[in-house]
């Protein structure tokens, strides 16, 4: 039986009624392995890494994605709810939502196709790689150690291509229409909370908006949004007579139009964290109205349009279906928004997401979502240590950094597994040589530093 620190123990027992006691116990020493192991994440590279190489029974650890029935619903809900108890318990919930490309090839991967490369790809190179398309809801939390917001994965949903459903005679679901489900699910987990979800313009969609602002404590949406869509101006107040009354009034300018209008009056606001700079001061103009188009749910929102006094970002507008935040509020949802992108390469470069190998479908499914829940799992397992005795931040002649970031979060959870943890599978009676404090000190350092 795998033995673990106690702090440890208590954040991942959470997840124990998710799993029969034998799969449970699989799933520690694969979850423990993952952590501690650089390189692949593949699960024989985590149970090497535990002392488990010549394990005859190795099989059993596989199943734990591939046959096991658990679910990753209720993993998700009880992810959320540990996270929010630790980093949110009050106040508005920001939650931040997009698309992740998991480049993977092989003949047994059938639900992978050809899909816009967006880290690849620049403003005058397109590039495609095939691979697996994952939606990812992340809660935009201030994680005290580090003096920011991080963004902490706890739901992912495999989208899959158009082509994939129509050869399978299945309907297909665009990415705003799991972004829908998705939100929906997360309402039901904390039916009294607010609920903000941050996306990007290809959330900007009439009916995710008006399903997300229709539910029964409607969760507010703050996106990006174009500049030259037909906005209108409220219906008016109806005039007893006959017939149908009128969805919308006159017809608005649009937003590139009050852009360049010379009696546009801009207002000068102070951002306090503008995506990777401190402050940033920026102009702004808001108003409310309607977006509105024949066939489709009416949409109320407020927009803001920003633009930089210096011109050295291009100007934009942001929507927000919640028609009393106040434009500095949407600007300051907005830009946590970053933080996701920073995830995805935390991710990759810590925690080998795109590294796992695996042919089951199911294994597939599972195995992804849990990397990428592996984040925030990291993030929780450090706060107890860190609340108790802080944190050891990296430093370097060339790096003076002044915060803790997640490698420093990642090699103390480390420290404390190969310190704690009864991992040692060699035969007691062995001849020991002696090392020194200092070369200890600097393999220790390199084992929980390494990627």
């Amino acid at each position: 039986m795998l033995t673990l620190p106690d702090p440890i123990i208590v954040v991942l027992t959470t997840f124990a009624p998710l799993f029969s006691r034998p799969v449970f116990e699989n799933l520690l020493v694969v979850t423990v392995g993952s952590i501690l192991t650089p390189g692949r994440r593949t699960v024989t590279a985590a149970l090497r890494v535990m002392g488990l190489s010549e394990c005859p029974c190795f099989h059993n650890f596989h199943r734990v994605f591939s046959r096991a029935h658990w679910s990753g619903l209720e993993a998700a809900r009880l992810l959320l709810l540990a996270l929010v108890a630790a980093f949110a318990p009050e106040g508005p919930l920001v939650v931040g939502i997009d698309e992740t490309l998991e480049r993977r090839q092989g003949e047994k991967i059938k639900k992978k196709a050809v899909y816009h490369d967006a880290v690849r790809s620049s403003k005058s190179f397109f590039v495609k790689s095939t691979g697996l398309r994952w939606i990812v809801l992340m809660l935009l939390a201030p994680v005290p150690w580090a003096g920011r917001v991080w963004a902490l994965p706890f739901f992912c949903a495999l989208a899959c291509s158009r082509r994939y459903d129509q050869k399978r005679g299945r309907r297909h679901k665009t990415l705003s229409d799991w972004a829908g489900q998705m939100v929906a699910c997360i309402r039901r987990w904390l039916p009294d909370r607010q609920i903000v979800v941050v996306a990007d313009s290809a959330y900007a969609v009439m009916k995710f908006l008006d399903r997300c602002r229709k539910l029964d404590r409607p969760v507010t949406v703050v996106t990006r949004f174009r500049l030259d869509a037909a906005l209108y101006d409220f219906a008016p107040a109806p005039t007893g007579k006959r017939g149908r009354p009128r969805e919308k009034g006159d017809r608005l300018p649009t937003l590139m139009q009050v852009l360049f209008d010379p009696k546009t009056c801009w207002q000068t606001f102070r951002v306090t964290r503008w995506y990777s700079q401190h402050e940033r001061e920026v102009e702004m103009v808001t108003g409310t109205c309607l977006w509105y188009h024949p066939g489709s749910p009416v949409i109320p929102l407020r927009w803001v349009l920003i633009r930089d006094p210096k011109g050295k970002f291009k100007s934009q507008a942001l929507i927000c279906t919640d028609l009393d935040a106040s434009p500095e509020q949407i600007i300051a949802w907005f830009v946590q928004r970053w933080q996701l992108e920073t995830t995805f390469e935390e991710v990759r470069a810590h925690l080998g997401v795109e590294t796992q190998r695996q042919w089951s479908d199911l294994a597939i499914e599972r195995q992804t979502p849990a990397l990428l829940a592996l984040f925030s799992v990291v993030v929780l397992l450090a706060k107890p240590y860190i609340e108790r005795a802080g944190i050891r931040v990296r430093r370097a002649a060339w790096y003076p950094k002044r915060t803790a970031t997640f490698s420093d979060t990642l090699a103390l959870v480390r420290f404390h597994l190969w310190r704690e943890t009864n991992i040692s599978t060699s035969p007691p009676e062995m001849d020991r040589d002696e090392i020194t404090l200092r070369l200890l000190d600097r393999m220790t350092d390199a084992l929980c530093y390494a990627a």
